[in-house]
């Protein structure tokens, strides 16, 4: 039977809200990609993002313009150029690795020659608001190893005091999702390093991060907004310590295995991160995730309903996918 694709756009309602420096989310947006082979079925989840410029009906859209080349058995490493760094790539890109793997009988970390899959521990966010209420969500998620404390204003000194203060133990994330000005980086950065916090990722705006090359860093600094695909990590160095991947932003997981490697080779530490997404979405990228510095894959823990079957998660742990999920 020849290929086909279908496209799917889903919703997952959100537990509460979820709130960043840019503003609030009560339901992730999913488009989901299905590829179908002689009787054999790959899924492939991507996150549309606005903060990119791009939208469900857009990215919908970018997808169904591909479907002749799709269907027609374009390989992954052909979908590289004829589709650029996004969400829709991203879909389709990681629907083709388990189709693959579901037509061959050989599992995706068996093609990428992981033979020993392991639990990672993932970062859990905590959402920006008032201090007190912060520190409420830390309290509660005290006992996790990793939290990831949106910030992202001109004054986060006692969010941050609040925070650490309600859980001392827990390794500190702080995501400033481009928030913070000039005026109070430096000052910023120095109450997280005296609070213990192990990275931060992306305090200034993409583009707008040049001063990050002027100044003496107390801790790891890590770009997300500033970082999509292999072509940006060069110009890169003098500012940051870490990038953030996202298949998202890559364009899939064969785009993001390429972009670890280069970054490894210059030095970056690696993160590995995703948009607010069901357990498909973050399939492919706890295989990327494997030995990386950081990990925060918790897209799952923050919706009211998962997909079934979903990544099993236990205490501050996510588990290997099965194939009966992806790969």
């Amino acid at each position: 039977m020849p290929r086909t694709l279908d496209i799917q756009m889903n919703s997952f309602p959100i537990a509460g809200t979820f709130t960043i420096s840019r503003g609030a989310k009560t339901e992730a947006e999913v488009i989901t990609c299905t590829l179908a082979e002689d009787g054999a079925r790959g899924l492939g989840e991507c996150v549309p993002y606005r903060r990119y410029g791009e939208t469900m009906e857009s990215v919908f859209a970018q997808i169904e313009a591909a479907r002749p080349l799709v269907e027609a058995g374009i390989s992954r490493g052909d979908l590289l150029s004829a589709m650029p760094p996004g969400a829709a790539r991203n879909a389709v890109d990681c629907a083709l690795w388990d189709l693959e793997a579901k037509m061959t009988g050989q599992s995706v970390a068996a093609r990428l020659g992981l033979a020993d899959l392991k639990p990672l521990t993932t970062a859990y966010t905590i959402s920006l608001g008032e201090p007190e209420v912060m520190a409420a969500q830390a309290r509660e998620h005290a006992g996790r190893a990793l939290l990831k404390v949106k910030v992202g204003t001109g004054d986060d000194e006692s969010r941050i005091r609040a925070v650490r203060a309600a859980a001392p133990d827990a390794a500190i994330i702080l995501d400033a999702n481009e928030g913070w000005p000039e005026a109070v980086l430096e000052r910023h950065l120095h109450i997280a390093a005296q609070a213990g916090v192990a990275l931060v990722e992306q305090p200034l705006p993409a583009g707008c991060d040049a001063l990050l090359a002027e100044i003496r860093r107390p801790l790891l600094v890590c770009a997300d907004e500033s970082v999509h695909h292999t072509g940006d990590l060069a110009s890169l160095a003098d500012r940051y310590d870490a990038i953030n991947i996202k298949l998202d932003k890559t364009g899939g997981l064969t785009e993001a295995l390429a972009m670890k490697a280069e970054a490894e080779r210059l030095g970056f530490s690696i993160m590995i991160g995703c948009m607010v997404g069901t357990s498909l979405a973050m399939a492919p990228a706890v295989l990327l995730a494997q030995n990386a510095d950081f990990v925060d894959l918790d897209g799952p823990l923050l919706l009211a309903r998962d997909r079934e079957p979903g990544l099993r998660y236990a205490a501050s742990l996510v588990f290997p996918p099965e194939s009966s999920l992806w790969g």
